[in-house]
């Protein structure tokens, strides 16, 4: 495999857009989660909210057809038949059983949707993936107690079980057992390797992919004209796979695989892909896995929003943030202040309508809560601030809360709906 410099052990993974899990090289290990369904474009906000804030104009949106109960059935039926997992392992093992030049791209997906779940594959990248499923072959091995490989047997081939178990003696006495998704062979050499110990098949019906030992060098080693690495003061802080969505070539372009904490969070303003639309949503649904705070991530962007041209790609990202994930903000005081004080960046630069973004964007994900607060006498301050009210033809909102009031520590916030 691609051995990666040290200082890459501090890196994290980003999401991939894509149904399939991207890992990074074996030298590194971990996983990556796919995108949440939960997530919304900031299309979706002003739809989100048409529910509960009556008054937006939302005229000139697409509508979606609504689907007779007739065709809902027959989506059912479909879904019902996809998800069956004997007729998916009919449909891989028709794939697995032709021969390599004779598999179609459709046939390599379908290898890759089934390969990508096993153990031997998971530190690959996608493109390496797709050409080991190219070029693998097919075999299945009938009886138990078969020997597959003999003590000290040349070895030609990197074997990956997808059925059954094998056994495998070393000369010192040790045993040791593999089951699906387990791999055995050799390593991505050209050098002469020889096998140490038995391999023997412990049930009927082992079935096996091979790789010959010439094309699993050859993938695992040209890995680097797949990926570009980003470096800053000789150390590699990012790297990018590069990816072909379709044979035309016209969806292509690199996406992140992994990178320092820092870097991902400076991608958040950068350029993305055409391959890597969600980059955005998938950090925020991530972060929490390699930040110890959001704010981390809030600080940089409020530096941010200072520059003119990147304004605009800033407050994407905080609309997207509070629309996806509104309680990181909710439940945590500093991340309030954050959101005011983003909010007065806004009516600073008089961005009207990022603001009412906003403000429909918060209105309708905050949730309900009762907030005692307690004065010890009628003539006591409140330590709040109210607006609002039937005269001025809107609701009683919070303007401004005290620091450090007894308003404040019983959870009162400026924003807040009476």
């Amino acid at each position: 495999h691609l051995q990666l410099p040290a200082d890459l052990t501090k890196m994290h993974l980003t999401d991939n857009p894509h149904p399939q899990v991207t890992h990074v090289p074996s030298s590194q290990s971990g996983c990556s989660i796919a995108s949440d369904s939960g997530s919304s474009s900031l299309s979706d906000i002003y739809q989100a909210t048409e529910s509960e804030m009556g008054d937006v104009d939302l005229t000139g949106l697409p509508e979606a057809p609504v689907d007779s109960e007739d065709e809902e059935e027959e989506e059912d039926e479909d879904i019902d038949r996809t998800s069956d997992p004997l007729l998916g392992r009919d449909v891989v093992r028709e794939c697995l059983e032709k021969e390599p030049a004779d598999k179609t791209d459709d046939d390599i997906e379908q290898l890759l949707e089934f390969m990508h779940q096993l153990p031997a594959f998971a530190n690959m990248t996608m493109s390496v993936r797709r050409e080991l499923c190219s070029v693998m072959i097919f075999e299945v091995v009938e009886q138990a107690g078969a020997i597959i490989l003999e003590d000290g047997q040349e070895l030609d081939s990197w074997y990956v079980i997808l059925n059954g178990t094998v056994e495998i003696n070393y000369p010192d006495g040790k045993s040791e057992s593999l089951c699906m998704g387990n791999s055995f062979g050799i390593t991505p050499s050209l050098d002469k390797q020889y096998m140490n110990g038995v391999v023997r098949t412990k049930v009927d019906d082992c079935q096996f992919v091979c790789i010959a030992q010439q094309d699993y060098w050859r993938i695992l080693n040209h890995v680097e004209k797949n990926t570009h690495k980003v470096e800053e003061e000789g150390e590699i802080v990012m790297v990018k796979e590069h990816r072909e969505l379709d044979r035309s070539g016209t969806r292509k372009g690199h996406i992140v695989i992994k990178a320092t904490p820092e870097r991902l969070i400076m991608h958040l303003i950068e350029e993305h892909s055409i391959v890597d639309p969600t980059y955005i949503e998938d950090f925020l649904l991530t972060y929490r896995t390699f930040l110890t705070s959001p704010l981390e991530v809030g600080n940089k962007l409020l530096e941010w929003f200072t520059v003119d041209s990147l304004r605009d790609k800033v407050t994407r990202v905080v609309l997207l943030w509070v629309n996806n994930h509104f309680n990181d903000f909710e439940g945590d005081p500093a991340m309030t202040r954050f959101l005011e004080e983003f909010e007065k960046n806004l009516e600073d630069t008089k961005m009207k309508g990022h603001l009412r973004l906003l403000n429909i964007a918060c209105a309708a994900k905050a949730k309900w809560r009762q907030i005692t607060l307690q004065k010890p006498s009628r003539d006591s301050p409140l330590f709040f601030s109210l607006l609002g009210g039937s005269d001025k033809g809107f609701g009683i909102f919070v303007e401004t809360v005290e620091m450090g009031s007894k308003a404040a520590e019983a959870g009162l916030k400026r924003g807040d709906q009476v």
